[in-house]
Order: structure tokens, then sequence, then C-alpha cells
């Protein structure tokens, strides 16, 4: 199957374009699962998961790691997946938000994020999961200031915050 090119020259589906350089083989465990691939030096984690693997709900917001849309986990840590390359993340283990879900069961900030409405168009929902996600890992039990502070690396243009920080509140609460 042909490559199907957008815009910069990257390669949607298909085999991916060489530009002189050449395919670099990454071995990368994502929600469990090992994927083999080739990838471009060049390649994006964001781009990797969504195009090579399929996983959309790690969302491209702004291609600049302002916004956190895609914001997944790299060996644990939250990451904008915009800020790494796939080669980087050759021997890691990544969990997306696609990974958060247990024996069909919601990770319980999901859970959260539901039952408080942390969410209205559900764009930044799957990075805000992840830097919650992590924030929580790293503080079980913070205030709402250091929630705040904590995900100051992820933007919501319509919740204005409020119920995402109660959802992580809630979820540290075991609400």
């Amino acid at each position: 199957m042909a490559p199907i090119l957008v815009h910069d020259g990257r390669a949607i589906g298909g085999t991916p374009i060489r530009k002189g350089g050449s395919l670099v083989k990454i071995r990368v465990t994502v929600n469990g699962t090992v994927h083999e691939n080739e990838v471009e030096p060049r390649t994006l984690l964001v781009h990797y998961v969504r195009e090579a693997l399929g996983l959309t709900g790690t969302n491209i917001g702004c291609d600049t790691s302002s916004c956190g849309a895609c914001s997944l986990h790299l060996n644990g840590e939250a990451v904008k997946s915009c800020t790494v390359l796939a080669v980087q993340a050759d021997g890691c283990e990544v969990t997306t938000i696609e990974g958060m879900a247990q024996g069909g069961e919601m990770h319980p900030m999901q859970k959260a994020f539901m039952e408080n409405h942390g969410l209205q168009c559900g764009y930044c929902t799957p990075g805000m999961v992840m830097a919650a996600t992590s924030l929580l890992k790293e503080n079980p039990n913070p205030t709402e200031e250091e929630v705040r502070i904590g995900l100051e690396g992820n933007l919501c243009r319509c919740t204005g915050y409020h119920n995402i920080v109660k959802s992580v509140l809630a979820c540290a609460a075991g609400d």
C-alpha cells in the first residue's frame, strides 16, 4: 500500500517515507504489548502511537509542548509525547489512555473524572488523566493548590479547571 502524504511529508498508513535517511527498528512495550516497528529517526512518539499503533486516545493539540493533550506515561512518568522521539522510547514501557482501564474497569482517575464532571469537550481529558495519575503517584494526598500546580502543563479551554481539580482530589481521597 502506498503511503498517504500529509502537508509536512510524513506518511500516514503504508510504508514510511525515506528522506535520504534510513529507518530505525524500535521495540516498545505499549499498554503491555510489545511492538517492533521501523520508524524514521525524526518520528515523534505521539505520531508513532497514533499512526503506527492506531492508539488515537493520545491527542495532538498544539505540536509545541504547550497544551499537554498528548501526555502519556513513559516508564511510569507522564511526558508530553510531542517532545519525545519514538526512537527515544526504544526499550521503554509506554502507557496510553487506552491502557489505563484494566479488566474492563476504568482506572480510578477515569471514574473520578466521569463522576465529578471533570470534562466537557473531552479533548484534553486523556492528557489530564495521564498527568493526574502521575501527580498522585508522586504525591498521593495533594492539596488543591498542589493539584493546580501539578497540572499547569495541561491546558483545558472548556472547564475552568474546577471540576478537573475536584476529580483529582476525589481520586486521591478514594471517593
